[in-house]
């Protein structure tokens, strides 16, 4: 398989959203961020961010928690498996995900937490989180860093939703309609050294994120991020204290195409492993368009949240095929 080489004359807008976030921000300071992430995702659907408010000692303790969580034993990582899960929680193994049209799975291992819930609920989105026994890795070295994250990013991911709804005119609280138990999921990511991967085959192969806004951290200095614009492929580097958001292909549909959802895949060319972590901010699982009440962009439709991640992951794991969407939101399990 011949990879298009990316370009080197383009770059992701890089948005400094201090004058939104910071507790001195002015309504023109405020205005002038909205319009930068409006620009940037209605041309690229993604941009690079500093001063996002995410603490950098807590992103480094989140590298070190995913790495040491890769390094234990893999019948052990094996027995926390999400396809053994009914709710989407665990280790994903390299080897799991498929997406239709790919040609090869992708090369990169991962482990999902979510928003935690004590009973699971249909589709399984909502449920308790899996994590490893204090004694295989002590929760100073993963479950404590992980969660700290997993906060911040959550509460960045509010503040990026509410940017691009004021970005389309709307107020930002307009974001309390569609997210009473929104689901906020985060995939923490290693791939492999290039020389441990096929010919070929890529960490993650091309695709869009299905859902809302992506917030993305990559490990200072391992690039491998490419994202597609008009047919070229352009390199993400991975910089230090700055994250990588987009957006997925439920805003741009909500937003009636004034937002892109852009494809992006990772090639690690480099001989040293790589790690990233991606939240993704859904909303509520029955939630539908909000910006079909006359004036917004969106289109009108009865998709609900649920049904464009079933939709999704029915696309991509191999146990799912065959089902309908209704079957899995019934059954009470979700089917990977």
């Amino acid at each position: 398989m011949i990879i298009a080489m990316p370009s080197t004359n383009l770059i992701l807008p890089l948005i400094d959203l201090a004058p939104y976030l910071s507790p001195d921000a002015t309504p023109s300071s405020k205005a002038t961020v909205i319009a930068q992430v409006r620009a940037a995702v209605a041309e690229f659907g993604f941009f690079q961010a500093i001063n996002h408010g995410i603490p950098l000692a807590s992103q480094h303790a989140l590298i070190e928690a995913i790495r040491t969580l890769m390094k234990i034993p893999k019948e052990e990582k094996l027995a926390m498996s999400f396809l053994k899960n009914p709710c989407r929680r665990g280790y994903e193994g390299s080897g799991d995900t498929f997406r239709t049209g790919d040609k090869m799975h992708d090369a990169k291992e991962a482990f999902y937490i979510g928003r935690p819930s004590e009973k699971i609920e249909p589709p399984g989105f909502h449920g308790p989180n899996i994590w490893p026994s204090p004694e295989l890795v002590p929760e100073p070295e993963f479950r404590d860093p992980v969660w700290s994250y997993y906060q911040n990013t959550n509460k960045l991911g509010r503040e990026i939703w509410q940017l691009l709804i004021q970005g389309l005119g709307h107020p930002g609280d307009l974001l309390s309609r569609f997210t009473k138990k929104p689901v906020v999921m985060m995939k923490m990511i290693r791939y492999p050294p290039f020389s441990a991967t096929l010919s070929g085959q890529y960490g993650i192969g091309a695709h869009t994120d299905f859902g809302g806004v992506t917030v993305l951290l990559q490990e200072s200095g391992r690039d491998g991020l490419e994202v597609e614009y008009k047919g070229e492929w352009i390199p993400v580097p991975a910089l230090e204290n700055v994250l990588v958001i987009n957006a997925g292909d439920m805003i741009a549909s909500w937003s009636g195409g004034v937002y892109q959802s852009a494809k992006h895949r990772v090639i690690n060319k480099g001989e040293v492993e790589r790690i990233s972590c991606a939240t993704f901010w859904h909303g509520d699982l029955d939630a539908t368009n909000p910006f079909i009440d006359g004036k917004g962009e969106g289109k009108a439709e009865e998709e609900t949240v649920a049904d464009l991640l079933v939709k999704r992951f029915k696309s991509q794991f191999s146990l799912m095929k065959g089902k309908q969407t209704e079957e899995v939101l019934k059954g009470g399990l979700f089917a990977h």
